[in-house]
C-alpha cells in the first residue's frame, strides 16, 4: 500500500503547510497526513501538483502556518508542575511536546526518605517544596512511572524525558558534607546512576556550583560518567563558574568528559557577568577545537540576557555545606554571617562564580513566605535603598526568612554573546524556566516563541529552518529518539503550527505569566494539547524512557 493509500485511513490531514522538517534544509508545501500517533503520509506541492490528496476524518487548513516537529526543551525545571498542573500552557502552548527534566544536579529521584526531604528544602525555590505532591516514589524508574500516570492515569501535558541528578545521588550516599567519596560511597552512587539509567534516564546532570554536587572531584564524576556512556546517554553539567573561571570551567567539562568516553551537554552555555563580555568567541573556538578532535558536544542556552537561580545559590560553599538546616543556622549566627557577606560582597563566592556580587543585578522573583512579597520585582539593592538599610541586610532577611525558597533574576547577561552562542552548529534551546514565584523569568513562557519571532524573524541571527533543526532534530539526536525531532513519515506526531510572521512571547519582565501568541496548533502523539489557540484537556504525555545504545 503506498503513501496516499495510507492516508486514506488517516485520522488527521494538515493541507497546504509549510513544512520545516527540522533538518535544517529547505522548506516546502505539502499535506502531511496523521493516524494513531504517527505521520503516516507526507504528500509536497500536492494542490499544484494535481494528485490524488490524502484523505482523512478531519482536515486542518495550514495555509499561511509552518508545520514543525515539537519543540524539545532541553533544560527545564518541571520536575513537579507536571504534577501539579494537567494545563502546563507554560510549555504547551509554546510548542514544547518535550521537556529534559532532572537538571543541574538536584531533583527528586532516586532518593530515601531522608534525602526526599533534604531536597525538597534545597530547591523549593525551584519547584515548591511540594506540599501538593503525593511522593510515592523514590526510584527513577518509580518516578517515570508517576509522570506516564499522570492525572487519574490519562497522562502529562507534554512528554519529559530524565537526568539522574548526581548532587541527588551524592546526598543519598555521601550526604551534604564537603569531603571526598569512599571507595565503597563511590561504587554505591556508581549503582545508582547504573540503576537509574537501566530504568530510562537519558542520562546525568550536575550542579557544580550547587550543594553538595559541587563537592565532588573531577575524578568522581568522571567514573559516573562513565557509568552513563557504557548506556548510551550523555553528561549535563551546569559547571563550576559561568563568570570569572567561566572558560577554565567548560575546558575543565570538556576534558573531563573526553576522559570518561562520555558525549557532552553544556547546560545554559552562557557567558555572563563582567569579566566575560564579548568573549564568547573563545568559548565557541574551545568547543570547535574539541569537536575537530573527535568530542561529541552539544549545549543549550535560553534567548535572554538575565539568569535566574535561587538566593541561596550566590552562599559560597563552605557556607552550604552541610544541607539546609545548617546553612540557616551559619546565616543567623553573627560572626559568621559577616564572613559569608565578606565573600559575597570583597572575595567573589564560587556560588555567584567568583564574582563580587553586585546587588542591583539581583532582582527577587518570587519568595515562599507571602509576607515578604514587597520584595518581588526590585533588586537587593532597591530595596535596601527604600529602607534605608545594606544590601546584605536586606538578603540575609530574605534568606532567613524564606527559609532559603527565594529565587532572584540576575541582569549579568550580554547580547553579543547571546546572539554568537545561538549560531553554533551544536547549539540547541533549553528555558531553564522556573515556574514558582510571582514574577518568573519570562524564559519559562517565552523561550521558544522568542526564538523564533526577535532571532529569526526580527533580527536574523539564525533563518527559520536553521533555527527550528536547533530545537527539534538536534536535541531528538542528542536524546537519541529515532522517531521524533523531524517531519517524516513514520515518526510520532509531535507537531507544532505557528504563523511566522505573529509567533511571538507574551512575556516579559513586566508580565512574565502572559502566553505566546501565533502559535494555534500544537499535537502530542496526533492528539490536539493546543487548538485554535487554546488548552485542551488532552493529556498526551509521557515518560520518554532512553533507547538502548
Amino acid at each position: 500500500m503506498d503513501p496516499v493509500e495510507l492516508a486514506d485511513f488517516a485520522d488527521l490531514v494538515i493541507r497546504d503547510a509549510d513544512v520545516v522538517d527540522g533538518t535544517g534544509g529547505p522548506s516546502y508545501r505539502a499535506d502531511v497526513a496523521v493516524k494513531d500517533g504517527r505521520i503516516v503520509s507526507i504528500v509536497k506541492e500536492a494542490a499544484a501538483a494535481g494528485c490524488q490528496r490524502p484523505r482523512a476524518r478531519r482536515e486542518l487548513d495550514a495555509e499561511g502556518l509552518v508545520l514543525c516537529p515539537g519543540f524539545i526543551d532541553m533544560h527545564a525545571h518541571s520536575d513537579l508542575a507536571l504534577l501539579r498542573d494537567p494545563d502546563h500552557s507554560a510549555k504547551a502552548a509554546q510548542g514544547v511536546t518535550l521537556e529534559v527534566i532532572g537538571q543541574d544536579g538536584l531533583s527528586y529521584a532516586p532518593v530515601d526518605d531522608r534525602t526526599l526531604e533534604e531536597v525538597r528544602r534545597a530547591i523549593t525555590g525551584w519547584n515548591g517544596y511540594g506540599d501538593d505532591i503525593d511522593f510515592t516514589w523514590r526510584s527513577v524508574g518509580a518516578y517515570l512511572d508517576r509522570l506516564d500516570h499522570g492525572f487519574d492515569g490519562e497522562g502529562i501535558a507534554v512528554n519529559a524525558a530524565y537526568l539522574i541528578p548526581q548532587g541527588t545521588v551524592r546526598a543519598l550516599t555521601v550526604g551534604w558534607e564537603d569531603r571526598e567519596a569512599t571507595p565503597e560511597e563511590l561504587e554505591r552512587m556508581r549503582q545508582l546512576v547504573a540503576e537509574g539509567m537501566e530504568q530510562g534516564a537519558v542520562g546525568m546532570s550536575s550542579g557544580l556550583t550547587y550543594t553538595p554536587g559541587m563537592y565532588a572531584k573531577d575524578a568522581e564524576l568522571t567514573e559516573l560518567c562513565r557509568v552513563v556512556a557504557r548506556y548510551g546517554g550523555y553528561y549535563c553539567p551546569h559547571h563550576r563558574s559561568y563568570g570569572a573561571g567561566a572558560l577554565k570551567a567548560y575546558e575543565e567539562m570538556v576534558a573531563l568528559a573526553r576522559e570518561a568516553g562520555c558525549p557532552l551537554h553544556l547546560a545554559h552555555a552562557t557567558m555572563n557577568f563582567g569579566p566575560n563580555k564579548g568573549r564568547a568567541p573563545e568559548l565557541l573556538a574551545l568547543l570547535d577545537d574539541a569537536l575537530a578532535a573527535g568530542a561529541d558536544i552539544t549545549l543549550d542556552t535560553y534567548p535572554y540576557t538575565p539568569g535566574c537561580t535561587t538566593l541561596v545559590a550566590l552562599l559560597p560553599s563552605w557556607a552550604s555545606e552541610g544541607g539546609p538546616e545548617r546553612i540557616l543556622r551559619r546565616l543567623t549566627d553573627e560572626a559568621t554571617a559577616e564572613q559569608i557577606r565578606h565573600d559575597l560582597e570583597v572575595t567573589g563566592s564560587d556560588g555567584c562564580h567568583g564574582v563580587p556580587v553586585e546587588w542591583e543585578t539581583i532582582e527577587i522573583s518570587g519568595v515562599s513566605d507571602p509576607g515578604l512579597a514587597e520584595y518581588v520585582g526590585r533588586t537587593v539593592a532597591e530595596s535596601a535603598a527604600r529602607r534605608g538599610e545594606s544590601p546584605w541586610t536586606v538578603a540575609r532577611r530574605l534568606l532567613v526568612g524564606d527559609r532559603l525558597g527565594t529565587t532572584i533574576l540576575q541582569h549579568v547577561g550580554h547580547e553579543e554573546n547571546v546572539r554568537a552562542i545561538m549560531r553554533h552548529r551544536v547549539h540547541t534551546g533549553g528555558s531553564d524556566g522556573i515556574l514558582q514565584g510571582t514574577k518568573p523569568h519570562p524564559r519559562a513562557y517565552g523561550t521558544f516563541p522568542q526564538y523564533l519571532g526577535r532571532y529569526v524573524r526580527e533580527l536574523g541571527v539564525l533563518t527559520l529552518e536553521e533555527c527550528v533543526a536547533h530545537l527539534t532534530g538536534r536535541p531528538a539526536a542528542r536524546l537519541r529518539l529515532p522517531d521524533r525531532g523531524l517531519v517524516r513519515e513514520g515518526h510520532r506526531a509531535d507537531l507544532v503550527l505557528f504563523d511566522p510572521d505573529t509567533v511571538a512571547p507574551g512575556a516579559t519582565f513586566a508580565e512574565p505569566r502572559t502566553l505566546p501568541t501565533g502559535i494555534p496548533y500544537v499535537l502530542i502523539d496526533g492528539r490536539f494539547v493546543i487548538e485554535d489557540g487554546r488548552r485542551t484537556d488532552v493529556l498526551a504525555g509521557r515518560a520518554v524512557r532512553r533507547r538502548a545504545a
